[in-house]
């Protein structure tokens, strides 16, 4: 039984980076085409260059552009690991709790480091400015930590890609 726990938690890990990677590309993505562009609550640098005269405008959609990159380059190179890890099953890995848990830890880890450093150490901009800026900062400090929680118990308590139905679970599987 101990050797069947090893095997079960060494075949989770091919997709524990990749799947923290492609949550941190997506979870950027959606709060730049949410929050920067359909609400517009926000730019990359909406605290240190106005949005309300061209130049400001110009240099906030620099930044967006910048960050949209980085968010993408990160989906790219998660989906590139993944494809060289999983050898067998790719289909099934997509439908994989194991994958969408760490996915899900991606993107809280995206929420609380961008949060911590955008938001709260360089003030480079906030969620939403105004009256409840730190509220609204609050929040989306505690959906990274509530996205991390969710998806690490999710990948915990998946069957990792290659484990037959009819064998025994592991702790981890």
């Amino acid at each position: 039984m101990a050797q069947q726990n090893l095997s079960v938690s060494s075949e989770t890990l091919p997709v524990q980076a990749p799947g923290i990677i492609l949550g941190i590309g997506l979870g950027g993505f959606f709060d730049g085409i949410l929050l920067h562009q359909v609400l517009q609550w926000h730019h990359m640098f909406s605290d240190v260059y106005s949005v309300n005269d061209v130049p400001g405008l110009e240099m906030n959609t620099l930044g967006d552009g910048i960050f949209h990159t980085v968010t993408w380059i990160s989906v790219l190179v998660g989906l590139g690991i993944l494809y060289s890890r999983v050898t067998q099953q790719r289909r099934q890995v997509w439908g994989s709790r194991v994958l969408w848990g760490w996915m899900l830890v991606g993107w809280g880890l995206f929420n609380l480091v961008e949060g911590l450093i955008d938001h709260q150490i360089l003030g480079i901009h906030h969620v939403h400015s105004g009256p409840n800026q730190l509220m609204w900062d609050m929040i989306f400090l505690a959906s990274g930590v509530v996205l991390m929680v969710i998806g690490w118990m999710m990948a915990r308590s998946g069957r990792p890609i290659g484990i037959a139905a009819s064998e025994p679970m592991g702790r981890n599987g």
